[in-house]
């Protein structure tokens, strides 16, 4: 018997979508059959490009703006999808601000500390409260947050985006305690220093540092981490929850 990862019949909600790497895991999604409801913060053009692309494909789709730090704003986005595309029943919570440059603790502003503070945590926190409640009526759903490596790395000038996405961390692995006997699952997905769009355009000049420590000797791409995102959104993942999955070839390790 074969495996298949299809996700027809499911509808997810892709923050940050119109992001390099959320555009990737939208199309991702899409190819395995999902309609996606697309949000976006303030890239209405790329967001709407993006949706053109869905339709190609045939799937149902749309963009949706909202700040994801606010609550209002985010039952309001949520009640806008139900109304255009019904109840979303899986969710990937990948939008959060980019602050550059990292400082170190001395030096990183109290507001770049309330911002991650903001985009990593209330952000996980508004999807959950706004979408998850459908998801345990239906005694079926996904989550999955998008995460990162320096949460295990916590290298100088990382703490103000590492505190953000412990904060993330320690969100999701409670409700995943909260929400399994409803059987939905919670996992996160860890990418490393990904190479998208912006890399091919420009070039990798630099990493030769970074590649050296990885144990696969390169740098991952932003489809090896949707490929991630598909599987846990599928019934092939059914029995996997609470999990940090690195998408770094190995440059940081879960240990036991």
């Amino acid at each position: 018997m074969a495996l298949s990862l299809d996700l027809s019949g499911h509808l997810v909600i892709l923050t940050g979508a119109s992001g390099e790497l959320g555009r990737v895991m939208a199309r991702t999604l899409a190819k395995a059959g999902a309609d996606v409801a697309l949000h976006y913060h303030a890239n209405a053009a790329k967001a709407s490009q993006l949706a053109e692309e869905l339709y190609g494909m045939g799937v149902r789709t749309g963009i949706f703006q909202a700040d994801v730090g606010d609550p209002a704003s985010i039952l309001s986005m949520r009640d806008s999808i139900v109304k255009s595309l019904g109840q979303p029943d899986s969710v990937v919570a990948n939008a959060v601000s980019q602050i550059f440059p990292w400082e170190s603790v001395l030096d990183e502003s109290i507001a770049d500390y309330e911002d991650q503070f903001r985009t990593c945590v209330l952000h996980n926190v508004n999807l959950t409260k706004a979408f998850v409640p459908a998801m345990k009526e239906k005694k079926w759903g996904r989550y999955i947050g998008i995460n990162t490596e320096v949460t295990m790395q916590l290298f100088e000038t990382q703490s103000a985006y590492a505190a953000g996405k412990r904060g993330m961390d320690g969100v999701l692995r409670v409700l995943a305690r909260e929400v399994g006997p409803q059987q939905i699952t919670v996992n996160q997905v860890a990418p490393g220093w990904t190479i998208s769009d912006k890399y091919r355009e420009n070039g990798t000049s630099g990493d030769e540092g970074y590649v050296a420590q990885i144990p696969l000797r390169r740098r991952g791409s932003d489809q090896e981490v949707a490929n991630v995102v598909a599987f846990l959104a599928s019934d092939l993942a059914s029995y996997i929850t609470g999990a940090y999955v690195p998408v770094c070839g190995g440059n940081v390790m879960p240990r036991v």
